[in-house]
């Protein structure tokens, strides 16, 4: 469980050092050079905190393991294709989810120790901190989704479309998970306490065991089959399938942009106002 008692040690002394203006080009300070430092910032932050790692990297590639061990080969049979290409993009697609509500529960610890007033005070692009942690979240998810695939790789797990549709394959967690991302932002900066935040590993776990990548569709009572395959969990999980195994592409991909962007377009506003508000506090 992911704590919310102790107050971030974050040094802002790279903004407070930096001037508004270039005095040596005589213009305003490029805000691309901001955001790439509160990315840097947060990435680093984020190297450092054990949960962060372990919601990412360790614990997805531990629950590849045992799905693998103690059901792949019973999936296997009643399903009569390998498990692996449902549990790699299930667990890709759960450690983006996972990782994003870590980030989530330290922006809230961020916000409750008044870092995100003293950045909206200092000269720094109001905008930077935003577009930071959307660019970061992406980064961590490219990264963790590779780091998935290539323990897979170890376990059976094969490309066997090409080369585009690995890339595609890689990406799609990367922008499912900045959808929810954006779920956990507004969240961060609006919830009175952290266990908010933190209950959203609790949806994520719901959403996982009752997903076509823990057990085909038809292991499922009937009842609750079109719930199993409409989850966005269910429909990413069958379009990286089909990218990695083989498949029908069509709607699963198109249900996933779906869940994506209709993500992202009901929730980036309300996350950018209440990180305002947030900072403004």
């Amino acid at each position: 469980m992911i704590t919310s008692d102790s107050a971030p040690e974050v040094s802002v002394s790279l903004f407070a050092t930096r001037p508004a203006v270039d005095l040596a080009i005589g213009r305003p300070a490029l805000p691309l050079r901001h955001i790439a430092i509160q990315t840097e910032r947060l990435l680093l932050r984020w190297l450092r905190h054990p949960v962060v790692l372990l919601e990412t990297l360790i614990i997805p590639c531990l629950l590849l393991f045992v799905l693998d061990t103690v059901i792949g080969n019973q999936v296997g049979r009643f399903s009569g294709r390998s498990a692996l290409y449902g549990s790699v993009p299930m667990v890709a697609v759960v450690g983006a989810l996972s990782g994003a509500a870590a980030g989530g529960a330290m922006l809230w610890r961020e916000r409750e120790a008044g870092l995100l007033a003293r950045f909206w005070v200092l000269p720094v692009s109001r905008g930077s901190g935003l577009a930071a942690r959307i660019l970061a979240e992406g980064c961590r998810i490219l990264v963790g989704t590779s780091v998935i695939v290539a323990f897979g790789h170890l376990l059976g797990f094969r490309f066997h479309q090409g080369l585009p549709a690995a890339i595609v394959f890689v990406l799609i967690p990367v922008l499912f998970g900045l959808g929810f991302a954006t779920l956990v932002m507004v969240i961060a900066v609006l919830a009175p306490k952290a266990t908010l935040v933190e209950s959203m590993t609790i949806l994520t776990s719901l959403l996982m065991f009752f997903s076509t990548g823990f057990v085909p569709a038809a292991a499922y009572p009937e009842w609750i089959r079109p719930v199993v395959q409409h989850q966005p969990i269910s429909v990413t999980v069958e379009a990286m399938r089909a990218l990695s195994e083989g498949g029908p592409l069509g709607r699963p991909l198109l249900l996933t942009l779906v869940w994506s962007l209709g993500m992202l377009a009901v929730f980036a506003v309300p996350a950018a106002l209440g990180y305002r508000r947030a900072s403004r506090r």
